[in-house]
């Protein structure tokens, strides 16, 4: 150990010493528990986490004033490693997700107040701390990568792996399927969108003349239900997480006062207020409003379908072909309806991965199989389409083997290398790192057994 971070960590004890004198002179319950190298972890930050991990409903694996802090050692010398490695993260990613945790927050606790509330913190020093915390997740998330990178078994170690496995213990593969989707709106009446548009001019009215605030209407009316919790509020985001017609409006309103004129998107009609600019960022207020397609022209839409489905059975046009000419779905008309796995990014999807409703269809369809013209909800857009779906593959649950299953193999050899590898990695660090645990903390079965040197 050098001098200098020797006197660096005397100095370090006398300023806790005196941070835990003047706080139980105050009667302020905190206290420094562990030193990891010079990172000091407190009794406030392991309450946070516990509380923080009860409210995300995290489960928390034996005595929590252990492992809580345990934890944090193990992140801190995943920290200085990366620290040391030079890694760094995207900061727009970061404020991205910290918005979104916010956004979770309020919509769960009901309101901005009652998270400041509930947490006993301004909402200003809530993101401060969730901007420290996902940083670090991904900084730790990027450098177990960087250790793990070169973790790549053989074909021949693979194998191994897998003959090594008992029968019994050889995981089961669900049912996977391929489906395609052809799907469009019917067309809405213009006396619907006047409708509409009619509503929302009668709510710009209402707040711009003081008789009603703005966030009130949104809770009442607006149909994007998750924001219509928090009284329309879509939290801070950048110019390219909205959609462009929504975006151009959005981000040249300068008056908190006053409402926008009436948007269409691809969602519906938009009203929206300002609450705040942040540089490239804004948050601001809408209410969306759907219009209704007639049951009359829904009955119309699927009959055309289910005649679009006639003509692929025949074999009078390729199901790709009728997608290409007839659907009006943007994320699957240029790879012939294939619908991909937004959790995997490949095209073999879980029954339970599928919208309710094509599960539905597809449930006791061959391969090969076109459905019937169905009504089904576009959660992207939150509306109703029509669609027909085609099952392109279908693979029926199996216990996994190494001709239909070796990627799913070389993953489960490649995790458990990788958490070997992190594991005595984790030991490794424990030895070169100076820890202190305060005599009060140390009575624990840790995860880790190498953190008391002393």
């Amino acid at each position: 150990m050098s001098h200098t971070n020797f006197f660096f960590r005397i100095g370090l004890f006398v300023c806790f010493a005196f941070v835990m004198t003047t706080a139980t002179a105050d009667n302020i319950i905190d206290e420094v528990i562990w030193i990891v190298g010079d990172e000091a972890i407190l009794r406030s930050e392991v309450e946070e986490e516990r509380l923080r991990a009860q409210y995300e409903g995290q489960q928390i694996t034996g005595d929590p004033y252990c492992s809580i802090p345990e934890q944090m050692a193990i992140q801190k010398l995943f920290l200085h490693q990366a620290e040391l490695d030079s890694i760094e993260v995207n900061e727009s990613s970061v404020s991205h997700q910290v918005d979104m945790r916010i956004n979770y927050y309020i919509s769960q606790i009901g309101s901005k107040e009652k998270m400041e509330e509930y947490f006993r913190k301004t909402s200003s020093d809530i993101r401060e701390e969730l901007m420290t915390t996902v940083r670090n997740q991904m900084i730790i998330q990027q450098m177990q990568a960087k250790l793990t990178e070169n973790i790549k078994p053989t074909p021949a170690e693979i194998r191994r792996f897998f003959t090594s496995i008992p029968i019994d213990s050889v995981p089961m593969i669900p049912a996977q399927v391929e489906v395609q989707v052809l799907s469009f709106e019917p067309p809405v009446p213009q006396e619907e969108t006047d409708r509409i548009k009619s509503r929302l001019r009668e709510y710009t009215e209402r707040v711009n003349s003081g008789s009603a605030d703005f966030s009130m209407l949104a809770r009442l009316y607006s149909e994007d239900t998750e924001s219509a919790k928090r009284g329309g509020e879509l939290g801070f985001v950048g110019r390219g997480q909205l959609v462009t017609e929504f975006a151009d409006v959005a981000f040249n309103l300068n008056d908190p006062k006053k409402v926008s004129r009436i948007v269409e998107t691809e969602y519906g009609y938009h009203i929206i207020q300002l609450i705040e600019k942040k540089g490239e960022r804004i948050n601001c207020r809408h209410i969306l409003l759907h219009p209704r397609v007639s049951a009359e022209d829904k009955v119309k839409a699927l009959t055309r379908l289910d005649s679009i489905a006639d003509v692929v059975r025949r074999g009078d046009a390729p199901f790709e072909a009728a997608v290409a000419y007839f659907s009006q779905d943007k994320n699957t008309v240029m790879n012939g309806g294939l619908m991909m796995n937004p959790n995997t990014g490949a095209s073999k999807f879980e029954f339970q991965d599928l919208p309710p409703e094509i599960a539905k269809q597809i449930y006791s369809m061959q391969e090969g199989d076109v459905s019937q013209a169905f009504v089904m909800m576009d959660q992207t857009k939150n509306k109703e389409v029509c669609a027909i779906v085609k099952l392109r593959s279908k693979r029926e649950m199996h216990r996994a083997n190494l001709t239909d299953d070796f990627q799913v193999i070389r993953g489960m050899l490649e995790q458990k290398l990788g958490e070997e590898y992190i594991h005595d990695w984790i030991l490794r660090k424990q030895k070169e790192t100076y820890i202190h645990i305060d005599s009060n903390w140390r009575g624990c079965e840790f995860e880790y057994p190498g953190w008391i040197h002393e």
